[in-house]
């Protein structure tokens, strides 16, 4: 029986750090109307290499500059001038992450930015996740000393 117990408590400590691990964008708090450096934290968990990430950029969002690397490939989707989509060419293999870059502005209001964000792997298949970061309210200024 202790034997059970044991073998038991494993397995549920292993599917909750299955279930735990998944892409995500941070900061998970920033302020409305600022540039924010984000950061999408992608880890393969699985027996099968991350080959690409996708992330849908939210309407509000204001995308500089993404973080170029030698290790992967980046393609930009564009509406006009506004960047919507990045596609980043990736090889993550399993039980290693790899951090993705990018600089954006905020919207200048709302309560929070939902990033969709598509995983896909070598063989094919995919994982679909949502990260939010949610906005506060920007600092007042600081009032500057008078002599």
């Amino acid at each position: 029986m202790r034997r059970f117990l044991g073998i038991a408590g494993v397995l549920v400590v292993l599917a909750a750090a299955v279930v735990g691990a998944h892409v995500t964008v941070g900061p998970v708090e920033s302020r409305l109307g600022v540039s924010e450096r984000y950061t999408v934290r992608v880890p393969t968990e699985g027996q099968v290499a991350t080959v690409g990430v996708d992330l849908e950029v939210p309407e509000g969002v204001n995308v500089s500059y993404v973080l170029a690397s030698s290790g992967w490939t980046t393609e930009l989707k564009r509406v006009e001038r506004r960047i919507v989509a990045i596609t980043w060419k990736v090889e993550i293999p399993p039980a290693h992450f790899g951090e993705l870059i990018f600089n954006a502005r905020n919207p200048k209001e709302g309560t929070a930015i939902v990033w969709k964000i598509k995983q896909r792997f070598a063989d094919g298949t995919s994982s679909d996740w949502t990260s939010t970061t949610k906005l506060v309210p920007a600092a007042p200024p600081i009032a500057s000393a008078r002599r």
